[in-house]
């Protein structure tokens, strides 16, 4: 497959996602799979528009703020945060839990929002950087067992997370297994993720789909996460009514509200 400048531009800004401390130029060619001199120049154009910074004329290269800002600025301009703050506060007011909102985007899922509930005493804050993990986080099992099971799949096997170390020691391994998972999050009609994504963590989450329409398609997921010590099957099943409920608010004002900033 022959690739465009653009495109690597882009496999240079998603390497260095994950990079926070920065990769040297040979670090960054050597998981490209590309030249030295072509890595270089690709860095060289995403300098000199500012989304990456160079530490030292030998240093390592790593992303700026540019890009977050700039997901800010979409996020401010179409309404969605603001459509679901005062949702998310009072959801986490009335558990006492972190309550997160995530948008479908791509084929994949985006953390766009939260609201603590926790002000004191043993409480989860989330990662701000770690993506939505699919197979491995109630939010991801949500949406997944929204999609045709052919496709929910496809898609976990194209994360290639399924199987691979760094989650939690609940979390599935097998195509097998994650068919199951899947299967009992339609039944049960949320998702739900006991020590999956993390150790001594545990969520649940229902997906949104605009005005409530059982046959749209899901356009966001909101979750409740918090500390397993004080989250046992009652209470995540009480939690998941919670989420279910402030869902359906959402699902009432998307539409309208998500249309009009834009148009504003």
């Amino acid at each position: 497959m022959i690739y465009s400048p653009a495109q690597r531009c882009l496999d240079v800004l998603e390497l260095l996602a994950d990079e926070p401390e920065g990769l040297a130029l040979s670090g960054i060619a050597g998981r490209l799979a590309i030249p030295k001199s072509a890595a270089h120049r690709f860095l060289a154009i995403l300098a000199g528009r500012g989304y990456v910074r160079q530490e030292g004329a030998n240093g390592r290269y790593a992303l700026t703020l540019k890009l977050p800002a700039l997901a800010f600025r979409f996020l401010s301009g179409n309404g969605i945060v603001d459509l679901a703050q005062p949702a998310l506060d009072r959801l986490a007011a009335s558990t006492g839990e972190l309550a997160r909102l995530a948008l479908v985007e791509d084929d994949t899922l985006t953390w766009v929002a939260k609201a603590q509930g926790a002000s004191s005493g043993l409480r989860y804050d989330a990662d701000a950087g770690r993506g939505v993990i699919l197979h491995a986080t109630a939010t991801g099992k949500a949406w997944l067992a929204s999609l045709p099971e052919a496709r929910a799949v496809e898609r976990v096997l194209r994360e290639g997370r399924l199987g691979t170390a760094g989650l939690g020691p609940r979390a599935v391994t097998t195509v097998a297994a994650l068919r199951r998972e899947l299967r009992a999050t339609r039944r049960r009609g949320y998702g739900m993720a006991v020590e999956e994504g993390e150790p001594g963590v545990a969520a649940v989450a229902v997906a949104l789909r605009p005005r409530g329409d059982a046959a749209a398609t899901v356009c966001a997921t909101l979750s409740i996460a918090g500390p397993l010590a004080r989250m046992d099957a009652a209470r995540r099943a009480a939690l998941a009514l919670e989420a279910r409920a402030a869902a359906r608010e959402l699902e009432d004002l998307w539409p309208a509200r998500a249309g009009s900033a834009r148009a504003a």
